[in-house]
């Protein structure tokens, strides 16, 4: 089975690329779901969020306000360091447990992990697969997807790798500036890539 990492920045497309992976039917699993899952209500994740970062990421019912959260991490380098921290243990654990569980004879399966080169972990994978647009085409659709202005859209972008950075460490790139048939086109040669064993 090759392990792949699938990676890119906010706004670049990566959820678009994973559901054509899963239409392939390539077994994936979603490091922001287990994030989700890590922070639900009486989970000791959610306990260590709010002993950390204070009342306020709280909603008013005990849920965890993720715009409040966001608010603190994307402004603040330590802070989002500090929730790595906390969560990420748990999250690559279970993602490792994932894959533990299919067939031994599954060519392929994807972990979609947004910060995988952030974490230092993209050794413990076979191949990063970067989903990718020009930095002007992430602003826009960045601010056009959460309603933000062009200054929170680049503190936003701005928290993460710059994305030409990750192209340069991927084994496999894919673009998402062209047609939906192009990106598809995109994933099939990658597949075939893999699956048959050869490089970028």
């Amino acid at each position: 089975m090759v392990r792949v990492a699938l990676t890119g920045g906010i706004a670049t497309g990566k959820s678009s690329v994973l559901r054509l992976l899963q239409a392939h039917h390539v077994p994936t699993i979603d490091a922001d779901v287990l994030a989700r899952q890590a922070v639900e209500p009486g989970s000791p994740g959610l306990a260590a969020v709010a002993s950390r970062f204070g009342p306020g990421v709280l909603a008013p019912d005990g849920t965890l306000d993720r715009p409040a959260l966001a608010a603190v991490v994307f402004s603040d380098p330590k802070s989002r360091r500090d929730l790595e921290h906390l969560l990420h243990p748990a999250i690559y654990s279970s993602i490792d447990a994932w894959f533990e569980t299919l067939p031994a004879d599954t060519p392929v399966a994807v972990a979609d992990i947004p910060l995988v080169f952030e974490t230092g972990h993209q050794r413990d994978f076979d191949r990063v697969l970067v989903v990718a647009c020009p930095p002007d085409e992430q602003v826009r659709r960045v601010m056009a997807r959460d309603a933000v202005s062009e200054a929170e859209a680049l503190t936003r972008i701005g928290a993460q790798w710059p994305i030409a950075d990750k192209v340069a460490l991927a084994d496999d790139v894919i673009w998402t500036t062209g047609s939906r048939a192009e990106t598809e086109r995109e994933v099939e040669q990658f597949l075939g890539r893999v699956v048959s064993g050869r490089s970028r």
